[in-house]
């Protein structure tokens, strides 16, 4: 049996195998809750250069790709919980993982992004945090923390996520 795939649709199958290679390759173990978070580098506008530099906020930190949709459907989410909360303390930074920055903003031109974002084309945040899946969201208190580890996205999620938000401001 032969299968034919459109140019689009081999480009697609490569580049999802080519990620999933990536995550599995990669050989760092998984942030869990209570650990200090990585200090990883951060690029981008309105961003300083280190993670560790966000002491004093709560940070949401979402790492994210342009052909992930569940990435699509939370983003509209996001940008409602810094509309909500910023000014009370949270910092939602999303951590773009293409290898082609272009990518990425082309999502955001399709899904406009209230928030802050870095660039991280060489994964090395996602060693430093041991991401396995996208998207993957962790919550990081104000003292450098981590509070939650959200992997995947469902928007029956979203009540949980924003009480954990306001529980961390709280404090």
């Amino acid at each position: 049996m032969s299968l034919k795939l459109s140019a689009q649709n081999r480009y697609r199958a490569v580049r999802l195998a080519s990620i999933g290679l990536f995550f599995l390759s990669s050989i760092a173990r998984a942030v869990e809750v209570g650990q200090q978070a990585p200090d990883v580098d951060l690029e981008g506008a309105g961003l300083p250069p280190r993670l560790s530099q966000l002491a004093g906020k709560v940070v949401y930190l979402d790492f994210w790709a342009s052909w992930c949709a569940p990435c699509r459907q939370s983003f509209p989410w996001m940008n409602d919980m810094h509309r909500k909360y910023a000014a009370k303390g949270l910092k939602i930074v999303g951590v773009n993982l293409d290898g082609d920055q272009d990518d990425a903003e082309a999502f955001m031109k399709q899904v406009p992004t209230k928030f802050a974002v870095s660039f991280d084309p060489k994964g090395q945040s996602v060693k430093g945090f041991g991401i396995k899946g996208m998207p993957t969201a962790v919550l990081i208190g104000r003292d450098g923390k981590i509070l939650h580890v959200q992997l995947g996205w469902r928007p029956t999620d979203h009540t949980k996520l924003e009480a954990k938000l306001a529980a961390a401001l709280s404090r």
